[in-house]
């Protein structure tokens, strides 16, 4: 008999709950709203809401929207965003993380600071991830997103740089980054960088890699668009290579080897809990069958 444990440390964090709860409220009430983007980067998810009456739409869709409802989800939005729904009458339901939401207004102000000192504003983050999306807006599409190490080449050395993090990034990857600048960077000017990784998320790492490595097996269950979910995987599959990464419980044809005796079922930040529980039911109807 298999025994299979979900860790109690998986699902959403307080920024998703908060957009799912606010996209529910409003569709007890009215049936109908539309969200810009996914609400959550797990399609199973967004499937749920999609038949209570949640409509995902694009940026391009939204130009030609009017006179509708529109929640923004945890990752935040340019102020683009904001100026088109004043201009198409748009009612605005913003469920922006609150943690994104802080990381927006330092971005801005220091953008504002920095047209006198000429300083470079670096992302460290995901190119073309909705939460970068907007945190570029805050600069007017001027500052220097830098995904991995040879984005560094972007900058100019000889010239002041202030360096944020997207918020789902990892710690160990930001402090790598702030290392190699400040190998290259001249001592004639300044380097300024701030901690904006959220600690929900990055506290994760550790108890990811705890449960990890306490199961002979693990179900790593998460969307494929999931930068936090590839992210935390990495750091579950080096705890325990006896790992894989499934979006969904069908995934799961196949009885575990022999010699597994506990599994761990667990998730990203955007993973649902009545996901992750499908995926242990499933895990016991196909190894503890008789014959298995």
């Amino acid at each position: 008999m298999i025994k299979v444990e979900i860790d109690s440390g998986s699902g959403f964090c307080f920024g998703v709950v908060n957009a799912i709860q606010s996209a529910e409220r409003e569709l007890n009430r009215t049936n109908s709203l539309y969200c810009l983007g996914d609400i959550v980067h797990n399609s199973l998810e967004v499937e749920r809401l999609e038949i209570l009456g949640l409509h995902t739409i694009e940026h391009g869709e939204l130009e030609l929207l009017k006179d509708k409802t529109v929640l923004l989800r945890a990752h935040g939005e340019p102020p683009s965003t904001y100026e088109t729904a004043r201009k198409n009458r748009i009612k605005i339901i913003d469920a922006t993380c609150p943690v994104v939401l802080r990381l927006q207004q330092k971005i801005h102000k220091c953008y504002q600071e920095s047209k006198e000192t000429n300083a470079q504003l670096v992302i460290y983050g995901k190119k073309g991830h909705a939460e970068v999306n907007g945190l570029v807006g805050q600069t007017d599409g001027t500052a220097i997103v830098i995904e991995k190490m040879e984005d560094l080449d972007k900058l100019d050395f000889s010239r002041d740089i202030i360096l944020f993090s997207q918020t789902t990034k990892s710690l160990d990857g930001l402090r790598e980054i702030e290392q190699l600048i400040r190998e290259r960077i001249s001592p004639a000017v300044q380097f300024n960088s701030f901690d904006t990784v959220c600690r929900q998320v990055a506290n994760r790492l550790p108890g990811i890699k705890k449960f990890a490595s306490a199961h002979d097996w693990v179900y790593f269950v998460a969307g494929e668009k999931s930068s936090n979910g590839k992210m935390l995987f990495e750091e579950c599959l080096k705890a325990n290579p006896d790992s894989v990464f499934i979006s969904n419980a069908r995934e799961i044809t196949e009885p575990l080897p022999p010699h597994v005796k506990n599994v761990g079922v667990c998730g990203a930040t955007s993973t649902p809990k009545w996901l992750m529980e499908e995926v242990a039911v499933r895990i016991g109807e196909i190894n503890n069958r008789p014959e298995a």
